[in-house]
């Protein structure tokens, strides 16, 4: 039963993402014509529009999960009386699965359309990583010091996609989404990178700067989400099948400190950032090890 699940679910999925691209990418080639006409106002238009491909996509997924009964998701949301999809935001969250990303998506339904940092490499996926390069998701390298001590050159290459980025999410509301980890959590990472968190890799807060150095004038908050599966992280398979019965999500909206808004320079902004992501990460570490050892007793 549990494989006729993953199946009937991940056709229904992948259905609905081949459903959602052919709007969008004749909405594309409608953008991209009005682009070459020079009708910047059209152009501004036609993005907005784009992202309600999104919504469509997230909503569907939603009564899919729902139907089929794959998973269970318990939010406990803090500060949230004035969350409004007509505002920006800018999110962050730890990260263990691929499940991650849709569950998200499910849980944040308040805010405007979710775009995400991701890899470069998923613009290979059929019709998924093309819809993502033409909504203006920010693509990323994940770079060694090995890489960047070769050509330090690429250092600058992420810092001006996630700029150019930036610049088409002040056309309309947008949350963007960050995995400050950059990678999913897994024993074998956390033990090799010596992790300053008993349950979270280190975070990394360069992306968050630039999001909010870019953003400043239009980000309303800061929405810190901490998911846990509290009978294990399942592989995006396990989670298709309905074998991740429950998932636990702790949802923060936080103010901006003062002090990150106050920064010269985008270094200095870089240091305040790196102090209260920090901060945010020993929160999210000591809520997931009380509610594990609550599960334990």
């Amino acid at each position: 039963m549990k494989t006729l699940t993953g199946i009937l679910s991940s056709i229904l999925v992948s259905g609905n993402l081949v459903l959602a691209c052919l709007p969008l990418f004749l909405m594309a080639i409608v953008k991209g014509t009005l682009s070459l006409l020079g009708l910047s106002g059209a152009v501004s238009w036609m993005a907005e529009k784009m992202d309600l491909i999104i919504d469509y996509w997230v909503g569907s997924n939603r009564l899919i999960f729902r139907l089929l009964g794959v998973y269970q998701d318990q939010a406990i949301w803090v500060g949230d009386a004035g969350l409004d999809r007509n505002k920006w935001y800018v999110a962050v969250s730890n990260h263990q699965s691929w499940p991650d990303i849709l569950i998200l998506q499910t849980i944040l339904k308040r805010v405007p359309a979710i775009k995400f940092f991701t890899k470069r490499q998923l613009l290979w996926i059929p019709f998924f990583g093309l819809a993502m390069y033409l909504l203006g998701f920010p693509y990323v390298r994940r770079l060694s010091r090995e890489q960047i001590a070769a050509n330090p050159k690429l250092l600058g290459v992420d810092r001006e996609a996630t700029l150019a980025a930036c610049d088409g999410f002040k056309n309309h509301p947008t949350t963007v989404l960050n995995f400050l980890e950059g990678t999913r959590y897994t024993p074998e990472k956390h033990a090799n990178q010596e992790g300053r968190f008993s349950s979270l890799l280190n975070p990394k807060s360069g992306g968050l700067s630039l999001v909010l150095a870019a953003l400043e004038e239009e980000i309303d908050c800061l929405i810190d989400v901490t998911i846990d599966y509290p009978d294990g992280t399942p592989t995006f398979w396990e989670f298709m099948k309905g074998e991740c019965r429950q998932v636990d999500v702790h949802v923060v909206c936080r103010e901006i400190p003062a002090a990150v808004h106050a920064a010269g320079d985008l270094e200095a902004k870089r240091r305040e950032v790196e102090t209260w992501v920090e901060d945010l990460w020993r929160q999210k570490d000591a809520r997931l090890r009380n509610r594990r050892a609550a599960d334990s007793m």
